[in-house]
């Protein structure tokens, strides 16, 4: 059972209809439809008709005694038109009260939108195939609320098409889009606090170890030199080593020695994306310094020196040379350069150079993908002793001291 708001003569009232009566309703309606439709046909008869009453009135004008037989005719006419125009006034009343929906008072704006969006989709689901545009708002006295929209007015002007232009007018061009300006990002003021102490702890740092390079006289920063030597592979395989470039910097980071050697053996395997070293770099008859040579000048420079590298046990087997080992400062074997291994960390391991680098120095050595380099190694070692110079000193000097004690010398 639904309820319709009718529109009665003097009011509107809710009236319930049930299933029986609105079978009832769509019978009426069919029959005022096939009414129509015989309208039409029946318009070609009245047609007849009155060309037939044109001629009866003609004839009444010559022939006075048919006069009242005319005037009948006539008169039938007007009372069928009369009688289709009501029925047809009838069927407008019944179908534009049947689809009348009274709009509760006190509504606001977002309230109505809602009230109107469910009535039209029980509209829709109550009567399929009927026209929307049948359905209409209207007040408590009656008064239509909303007018229609223009595309569903009628049943008979759903079928019309709309007179569409021989030629189509172009779409207008939208309007251009404003750039947006990019707002402007200013840091944060903690960045800004984070980044002034981390440039003022840097600052201390550096002035540190200023002041503390300062305090050594320059005829003892003259007995420190760090080396660093490049190897080839040799053999069947390439897994022997042999020299082929010696780089030897000071304390200051200047180089003193920087060649590459003649192998005399023959090179199966270059190690090029390591060693950077090539066939041109040690052919003989090129700029490559003979092996005994280079042995020689090198053996000179470390001569009375304090040598600084990195795992130089590797350097001093490719040179065929040695040094006093208490005048080795190697940073491979340095203990707090050393990582732990084992159950309980109890044994040490050597690092590479370049995780010590840029743990200590944040300076990027030794990339993947790029050759090495002697020199930059060499002055990296000398960066890493300097950083820890004074402790390493002294326990070189608690070592020699322990040694002297043990052989009984003062």
């Amino acid at each position: 059972v639904q309820h319709i708001h009718t529109k009665s003569k003097y009011k509107y009232d809710r009236m319930f209809i049930s299933k029986k009566t609105k079978a009832k309703i769509r019978d009426r309606r069919k029959k005022n439809l096939a009414a129509s439709k015989t309208k039409t046909k029946g318009t070609s008869k009245r047609n007849d008709t009155s060309s037939s009453s044109s001629t009866k009135r003609k004839l009444s004008a010559i022939i006075p005694s048919n006069t009242n037989a005319t005037d009948r005719i006539i008169n039938d006419d007007r009372n069928d038109d009369d009688d289709n125009n009501h029925t047809q006034q009838q069927e407008e009343e019944v179908s534009n009260e049947e689809y009348n929906v009274t709009v509760p008072t006190g509504l606001n704006g977002k309230e109505l939108k809602k009230f109107r969006k469910d009535a039209r989709r029980t509209f829709r689901t109550r009567n399929v195939g009927v026209n929307e545009g049948l359905l209409q708002f209207v007040d408590e006295e009656g008064t239509p609320l909303f007018k229609p929209p223009p595309n569903t007015t009628d049943d008979t002007n759903t079928n019309e098409t709309p007179e569409v232009d021989e030629q189509e007018t172009p779409p207008p061009t939208p309007p251009p889009t404003k750039k947006r300006k990019r707002l402007k990002i200013f840091p944060r003021i903690n960045d800004l606090l984070a980044e002034a102490a981390e440039t003022k702890r840097t600052d201390k740092l550096q002035a540190k170890k200023d002041t503390y390079e300062n305090s050594i006289p320059p005829s003892e920063k003259a007995n420190y030199v760090a080396l660093d030597c490049e190897m080839v592979g040799i053999g069947a395989e390439g897994k022997q080593s042999a020299l082929a470039r010696v780089s030897v910097t000071d304390w200051a980071g200047a180089t003193l020695l920087d060649t590459f050697v003649q192998v005399p053996d023959k090179v199966t395997d270059f190690r090029t994306f390591v060693s950077g070293v090539r066939a041109k770099d040690i052919r003989i008859g090129s700029a490559a310094m003979e092996l005994h040579a280079c042995r020689r000048k090198v053996g000179g420079i470390l001569n009375g020196k304090v040598l600084v590298g990195h795992a130089l046990k590797n350097d001093f087997a490719a040179l065929m040379l040695n040094h006093p080992k208490l005048d080795v400062r190697d940073t491979a074997r340095y203990k707090p350069f050393m990582r732990t291994s084992g159950r309980g960390g109890g044994k040490l391991r050597p690092r590479r150079l370049r995780d010590l680098a840029k743990e200590h120095l944040d300076l990027d050595l030794q990339m993947e993908g790029e050759e090495h380099s002697s020199v930059d190694d060499a002055k990296a070692t000398m960066m890493l002793y300097k950083l820890v110079r004074g402790k390493w000193e002294k326990e070189a000097e608690g070592v020699v001291a322990e040694k002297l004690r043990r052989s009984g010398k003062r």
